[in-house]
């Protein structure tokens, strides 16, 4: 029976780490050969291995660094190189911290710390974290200390969420009692700057016309040039960052050298010794009014908690503000109080105990849907009786019993139906109390935008992920047959069949999303000229035609008037019709009715599209042209794709001039899509004729096949002489180019991306030598834009083909070749 080895007993059992630890090289480890590690060593391992708890060992002189899966994940990107390595190299950032705790421990004392702070980097960036540890001694088989161990929870975001709420507290006390402007920016600069440990807060006022700001105040650590109290140009510091700003957009860079907002503009960052920055727009109107900036002079790395700190630091800091600026009239023009009630930015509201309004200004009046007469000397609760049970009525009532101020977020629905987001401040006064509200409607929907296009986003990425991996499978068991090499010759054609198949699925969805991708940034470049309804129509219906059969569906179709046309490209108007006409198959259950009809109604051509089909929800009829927008989805995804297809409709429609809508009476009840696009008289004699099929030719040719990857290289190869053409492959451009020289092919099959030369250099050099100039060469390759397909023109191709390449199609260019090399003269 063979001895089982003391480190095949230290690291035996499952997990992560112990698998790890059975490969680790302990030859470069200060801990050395397991198999000689003492028997405590070997024995606390075992626990800190079973333990769901995260902790770790360091032992030896050396203090070689062990741990669990636990704490794995404490350790980001340390792990797994740490393991066996020596505990202060792993964590140098912080060894000056932690350096007397490991003392203690060593010299046999346990030490236990709650909370610590420590700037740790474990994702290639600083990280203030916290930790609740205890660090005990380890004792050898001589009873000497060789150790220790450590159990550790990371309380970071419990820490820093008390932290934000205690700051947040703090800061609303600060600003309750403060009356001026000044003393508002002083205050909450000073508070946020050392709070955060940035090295500058800066806030920013802008005159929006003008594109410009100044700076009324600042909070800065010493040795930071003064901002002073001048005028800045907006775009100064990058016109990026000045746009981002305006649209409302919080702007976090956290290397001005490295952000591409920001390059462009370094020297005016390195003058006020800026390296990373976060700041926080303040939009009203639609306008950028004022901002709150936090600089640092190192690069950092913003986290969540941080923008959360200063979106809620500029909110209450610009309320504060709102509220100091009305107190300052208030005390110097009482006689005008009514005045600046109307013309400040917020809702005012005065209630007296008795809960009657004795005052709303107009703002208010506004946001709350009512007139003066409809609100001045009514109760309360009798005007907003949904508020009473809501957070920010519980907050008015807290007001008026304590006397101390309060703040909530408000949901009321007005008279009319619309739903009115407030941010609600309430303030005690002798007699009641005073509130102050503002809309922040906006604010709401864009987040709730955010969420469900953070969904839908969630979705798509699920969704690609499933169809890509749908053809795989069969496309896998297929080449795992085709390797057994003991198939008949019927088993090999259904095989590459079922490859062929996959393959072309795979390409369609790529396609489909390259098509949107263009569509929507407006590279697409339409080829405009008269296109009847008719041509649409039939084209469109003969691709989906196999689909309604296969399904058994009744498709009917009429064209009012066949002297119908349009100003169009004629590709994408049939992709168009032919998308919404699949769509409606792939959602009408088998044997049921679709209807397409074509005709002319105020100047416009009109194509609808009309199905007994499974139907939707009013809400999805509003969004289902939006991007990455499904209909319900089934288990096996029968009803799958992208959820591109509608959305390239909306863009190629309106790239035409035209409008679609979609209507639905529910659920079950089908759906009709409706397109108008602008109509045009059609040309005096327009016949509808079939374009003739080009005739094949017949004949060899010698071919030059180069290309970087082997096997695609091989396979183009093998496909071509099993097509009867003598073919010459290549891996190397330069290769390439003698072999050229000497053998003279017809023609030249390249791959544009190969190393060392490119396809174009490549090309280029072909056409320069007399052997091979009369080449025909063929780009064949995965760049597949049009400025790929230009370059590749103007190198000397005279065919450009995209990966995989459509065999038929080629196959047509090699016979235009031969016709060509045949052709009489």
């Amino acid at each position: 029976m063979s001895q089982i080895s003391q480190s095949e007993l230290c690291f035996e059992g499952d997990g992560e780490v112990r698998a790890r630890l059975r490969a680790v090289d302990w030859s470069l480890s200060p801990l050395g050969d397991p198999d000689a590690w003492p028997a405590p060593l070997c024995t606390a391992l075992g626990m800190v291995l079973d333990s769901a708890f995260p902790m770790f060992i360091a032992w030896g002189s050396g203090l070689g660094f062990l741990y669990n899966d636990a704490y794995a994940r404490i350790m980001g990107d340390k792990h797994p190189a740490a393991l066996g390595q020596s505990f202060q190299a792993i964590w140098a950032e912080i060894w000056a911290d932690i350096a007397p705790i490991v003392d203690r421990a060593l010299s046999g004392k346990s030490a236990y710390f709650e909370d610590l702070p420590l700037k740790v980097v474990r994702r290639g960036y600083p990280e203030q974290s916290y930790f609740t540890f205890s660090y005990s001694p380890l004792h050898g088989a001589d009873g000497t200390v060789g150790g220790m161990y450590c159990t550790v929870i990371e309380t970071t975001e419990r820490v820093m969420g008390e932290r934000r709420a205690a700051f947040e507290l703090e800061l609303s006390d600060a600003l309750l009692a403060l009356t001026t402007p000044e003393q508002v920016l002083e205050t909450a600069s000073r508070l946020l700057g050392e709070h955060l440990g940035v090295d500058r807060v800066v806030y920013g006022e802008v005159d929006a016309e003008r594109g410009t700001f100044h700076i009324p105040f600042y909070f800065a650590r010493p040795g930071l040039p003064d901002a002073g109290r001048q005028e800045f140009r907006l775009d100064a510091f990058g016109p990026a960052i000045g746009d981002a700003l305006s649209r409302g957009e919080a702007v976090l860079v956290d290397d001005v050298r490295h952000d591409p907002r920001t390059a462009a503009s370094i020297d005016a960052w390195e003058q006020d010794q800026i390296r990373s920055v976060l700041t926080m727009p303040l939009v009203k109107a639609g306008r950028l009014t004022a901002f709150l900036s936090l600089n640092r002079r190192e690069p950092w790395r913003w986290t969540e908690q941080e923008l959360a700190y200063t979106r809620s630091t500029a909110e209450r800091t610009w309320a504060a503000l709102e509220t100091a600026r009305a107190q300052t009239e208030l005390r110097t023009e009482r006689d005008r109080s009514q005045y600046i009630f109307d013309t400040i930015a917020e809702g005012f509201l005065l209630i007296d105990r008795d809960w009657r309004i004795l005052q709303m200004n107009a703002e208010g009046q506004r946001m709350a849907g009512l007139a003066a007469s409809e609100v001045i000397g009514h109760n309360h609760w009798e005007l907003f009786p949904e508020a009473r049970d809501s957070e920010a009525g519980r907050m008015y009532q807290r007001v008026m019993d304590t006397g101390q101020p309060g703040s909530a977020e408000y949901r009321h629905t007005r008279q009319d139906g619309t739903v009115v987001w407030s941010d609600v401040r309430g303030y005690p006064t002798q007699d009641g109390i005073v509130s102050f509200f503002r809309d922040i409607t906006d604010r709401k929907l864009a987040e709730e935008k955010l969420r469900e296009a953070d969904r839908r986003k969630d979705e798509f990425l699920a969704m690609l992920a499933h169809e890509l991996r749908n053809p795989l499978a069969p496309i896998s068991a297929a080449a795992e047959l085709l390797n057994l090499g003991r198939l008949d010759e019927e088993r090999v054609r259904r095989s590459s069949t079922i490859i062929g198949r996959q393959v072309r699925h795979m390409i369609s969805l790529v396609d489909d999303l390259l098509d949107v991708s263009r569509v929507t940034r407006g590279l697409v470049t339409l080829d405009r000229g008269p296109v009847s309804a008719h041509t649409i129509v039939d084209e469109a219906v003969e691709q989906v035609l196999p689909l309604v059969r296969a399904r058994g569906q009744q498709l009917s179709v009429t064209v009012q008037d066949e002297a119908i046309s349009v100003m169009g490209d004629k590709a994408r108007l049939v992709q168009v019709l032919a998308n919404v006409l699949g769509n409606a198959a792939k959602y009408t259950p088998d044997g049921r009715r679709i209807d397409v009809s074509a005709t002319r109604r105020d100047g416009q051509l009109v194509l609808t599209v009309r199905d007994e089909g499974i139907g939707m929800e009013p809400e999805l009829t509003a969004r289902v042209f939006d991007l990455f927008t499904q209909a319900q989805r089934s288990s096996d995804r029968a009803l799958g794709g992208l959820g591109l297809g509608l959305a390239l409709v909306k863009h190629l429609v309106e790239l035409h001039g035209g409008s679609v809508t979609c209507e639905s009476a529910g659920p079950g009840q089908g759906s009709t899509f409706v397109i108008a696009l602008p109509a045009v008289q059609p040309p005096p004699s327009q016949e509808r004729r079939q374009a003739p099929r080009p005739q094949r030719a017949r004949g060899a040719l010698k071919l030059l096949v180069v290309d970087d990857n082997a096997d695609a290289a091989l396979t183009l190869g093998m496909l071509l002489e099993a097509c009867g053409h003598e073919v010459l492959v290549e891996h190397d451009s330069r290769k390439a180019l003698a072999r050229a020289h000497a053998e003279r092919p017809d023609a030249c099959l390249l791959d544009i991306g190969l190393p060392d030369m490119d396809g174009n250099e490549l090309a280029r050099r072909l056409r320069a030598q007399p052997e091979t100039a009369d080449s025909v060469l063929i780009a064949v390759t995965g760049y597949g834009q049009e400025q790929d397909r230009e370059q590749a023109f103007a190198s000397g191709f005279r065919y450009h083909l995209v990966k995989p390449v459509d065999m038929d199609r080629l196959a047509q260019v090699l016979d235009e070749i031969v016709a060509c090399a045949n052709a009489p003269g």
